[in-house]
């Protein structure tokens, strides 16, 4: 579907970056302290609006929590996270682990891997790491390639994680 002016016209703006993700949480504090002490994430100044809120500071990039304490997050929206050492995150979500937090490792064939869990307030956390080869793989048992259970076309062969590591069209 395409979008088109009152003339017909095809149009909009360029989007430039993406400036923040918002996400509900059951328990303002918690879901903050939770960023904060797994991912090192800074609160920063955040305006007073009708629902409290509150923004994290994620490299250059924001992380809005909004207060929802009605009900269940969404199964498959997720926020993906760059993390400077997968094994740190491993250890610190596996310290969380419990039978309503379980995790999923996944390598994609791009080799870059990608570790699902949930948060205090059942949101879907998707953390990426560059290079599978870097792991130490006895340290990660649950890793399984994507491509083990789930068959690849040529073209999803090519998809990566990180559009500068993009592999060029063959």
């Amino acid at each position: 579907m395409t979008y088109q002016d009152k003339a017909g016209k095809l149009g909009g703006v360029a989007a430039t970056g993406i400036n923040h993700v918002s996400i509900s949480a059951r328990d303002l504090e918690e879901s903050t302290r939770f960023y904060e002490t797994v991912f090192g994430l800074e609160r920063i100044a955040t305006p007073v609006f009708a629902t409290p809120v509150q923004w994290l500071r994620v490299g250059n990039l924001q992380l809005h929590l909004f207060l929802d304490e009605s009900g269940t997050a969404p199964s498959r929206h997720h926020l993906g996270l760059t993390v400077d050492d997968l094994d740190g995150a491993y250890q610190a979500v596996s310290n969380l682990m419990s039978s309503e937090w379980g995790a999923e490792l996944v390598g994609l064939p791009s080799g870059q891997v990608q570790l699902y869990f949930r948060d205090p307030a059942g949101n879907l956390i998707e953390l990426n790491w560059p290079d599978a080869d870097s792991l130490d793989r006895s340290q990660y048992p649950g890793l399984r390639r994507l491509a083990d259970s789930i068959p690849q076309t040529p073209e999803s062969e090519q998809a990566v994680l990180y559009l500068e590591l993009e592999a060029s069209p063959t």
